[in-house]
């Protein structure tokens, strides 16, 4: 039988996590498709991932917790990519969200 995690009546609410999350500008949307190795694993249309990107932005504030947008810039994420020995797909993309957000200083 499993139990349910349980809050202490008094205990201090949850700090909230800070979340990062790739994003995309609409000007660099095609440059960058023709870049990442799994372009065909994303939306056709900026329109389309703007949309699902919005709505787990609100989901993930909804639970609590805070995003960072961290833009992927075509001009940089391919250098960055090759000096890291990383293929330009989604582990890559999630690699650098992480690291700009350990590398902010935030106060929560």
């Amino acid at each position: 039988m499993s139990q349910s995690k349980t809050t202490a009546p008094n205990a201090p609410p949850a700090q909230p996590m800070l979340q990062a999350m790739v994003w995309y500008r609409e000007e660099h949307w095609e440059t960058l498709k023709k870049l990442f190795t799994d372009a065909d694993r994303l939306p056709k249309t900026y329109g389309d991932w703007l949309q699902r990107a919005e709505e787990m932005k609100t989901q993930v504030q909804a639970a609590g917790d805070i995003v960072i947008k961290v833009y992927i810039d075509p001009e940089t994420f391919p250098a960055w990519c090759r000096h890291k020995g990383l293929a330009m797909d989604a582990e890559a993309r999630s690699q650098l969200a992480i690291e700009v957000a350990q590398s902010q200083s935030f106060s929560l």
